[in-house]
């Protein structure tokens, strides 16, 4: 098959969700720790503002524990304990019951603590060890003063209660929250949380604002590439990327007034080149029917195609407007008219499915690959699928198609696998190149691969 079907152009082919690469280019796989940290550079540039926040808050948290917390803790525990073996001591010189409950109630007012005096009771069984630090440090208190056998208990609203075997009763001290626990505590948390939660908002506006200036520039960068009409916008954010949308905007410009020359320049060849050979097929006329004049009159033809296909390369359609464009109504449209030409044609079209695109540049795109198919194939396959990215269109015919050494080579302006260069067997070499520079300025691509139906196949992919 000549080279006459794909896509392909100057223009660079970006994708910003999932970008296929060039032929010659390879991705790499990312490593796992990589795939599951954030994709954009907001999420990013967040997690680098937080992960130091919260390490920062673990270490804080951490010290305050071991040396604050500890230390605060151990201190209430003691001072308890210091209270319960006071009053046990004290206890040895009341006498009476009277003295004793008298005792025991002004101990109440100075210490916080309730006490409680049971007669002819024993311990309880010792309840298992629930590991906190608050039980261990109270354990440990008593131990050191207080010679006597005791139980500690926990209670659900996070105070102590203490029993102490005495020679013959026992003694209940009803430790309250506040002698076990410090306040700072729940300051120190409150605080650490509230800083960390407003730092977290700060930073999330001041990132927000920049990433969506680099997300703008992307979003023009992408309509550009797609050859869609980029307006000029306001350049803010730091100062790379304001230098990153001002040297955009200069390359805009400058691509736009290279394409406005280039097509100046053509339009003055056409007109420079069509002239001369208008005048000699007039002059050939004139001529008669004589045999050198027919040999002639077929060079003069082959070279009026050649010069069509070399414009019709060269020129593109960077002065074609994007519309907003329904290709399903587009692919039915050209298969009317290639009917009426005589092509055998059978079209599977997709649903509705608008985008901005050149039609008439889509059109030659397409026409380009089904006159390729119809040259080396009985019939022709036109099929419109719609994919999460984008919509393909699918060119198969039943020839003899391309062998996968070639199919890459095809694509090069002025190749063809055909060696004769005989017009009647195909083009000048462009149709695939056309057909890939289109597929290409509007952000996509043209592939071949191998056709169900026996030939080839052309995958022409568009973005949304």
């Amino acid at each position: 098959m000549s080279a006459g079907r794909a896509v392909a152009t100057d223009d660079i082919d970006v994708e910003l969700s999932e970008p296929e690469p060039e032929a010659g280019f390879e991705i790499a796989r990312d490593p796992w720790i990589k795939r599951v940290l954030p994709r954009t550079m907001f999420g990013r540039a967040l997690l680098i503002v937080v992960m130091p926040l919260i390490l920062l808050q673990a270490i804080a948290t951490w010290v305050f524990y071991d040396r604050h917390w500890s230390a605060v803790s151990w201190r209430l525990s003691a001072a308890v304990a210091g209270d319960v073996g006071l009053l046990v001591e004290g206890l040895k010189f009341v006498d009476s019951p009277s003295g004793r409950a008298a005792f025991l109630e002004r101990a109440r007012g100075q210490t916080d603590l309730e006490f409680s005096i049971s007669h002819n009771l024993k311990l309880p069984p010792p309840s298992p060890a629930t590991g906190r630090l608050i039980e261990d440090q109270l354990n440990q208190a008593m131990q050191s003063r207080l010679r006597l056998p005791f139980r500690i208990e926990l209670l659900d609203d996070g105070g102590a209660e203490i029993k102490v075997r005495l020679s013959d009763d026992v003694l209940s001290v009803n430790v309250p929250r506040n002698r076990l626990y410090s306040s700072t505590t729940y300051i120190f948390v409150m605080w650490m949380l509230g800083s960390s939660l407003v730092l977290l908002a700060v930073a999330t506006v001041f990132l927000r604002n920049q990433v969506k200036s680099l997300r703008r520039l992307a979003e023009a960068a992408d309509s550009f590439g797609k050859g869609r009409p980029v307006a000029s916008f306001k350049v803010e954010g730091a100062v790379e990327i304001r230098r990153a949308a001002v040297a955009f905007m200069t390359m805009r410009d400058r691509l736009q007034r290279q394409i406005r020359q280039r097509t100046q320049m053509l339009a003055g060849v056409s007109h420079d080149l069509r002239t001369p050979l208008t005048r000699m097929k007039l002059a050939l006329e004139l001529l008669g029917n004589d045999p050198t004049v027919a040999e002639l009159k077929s060079d003069v033809a082959e070279m009026e195609h050649m010069v069509h296909g070399y414009l019709d390369f060269a020129r593109g359609e960077g002065t074609e407007a994007s519309v907003e464009t329904d290709i399903s109504l587009l692919i039915e449209d050209l298969a009317a008219d290639l009917r009426r030409d005589g092509t055998s044609l059978t079209v599977i079209p997709p649903p509705e499915y608008v985008i901005p695109v050149r039609p008439n540049a889509l059109r030659r795109c397409l026409g380009n690959l089904i006159g390729n198919a119809r040259r080396h194939g009985t019939h022709v396959w036109l099929t419109g699928i719609v994919e999460s990215d984008g919509i393909d269109i699918l060119v198969d015919d039943d020839g003899p198609g391309i062998p996968p050494a070639n199919r890459a080579r095809v694509f090069r302006p002025f190749v063809r696998l055909d060696s004769s260069r005989n017009p009647s067997t195909g083009g000048v070499g462009l149709g695939l190149t056309i057909a890939r520079d289109v597929a290409r300025s509007h952000g996509g691509d043209v592939r071949i691969e191998t056709s169900p139906q026996g030939g080839l196949r052309a995958r022409v992919h568009l973005p949304r």
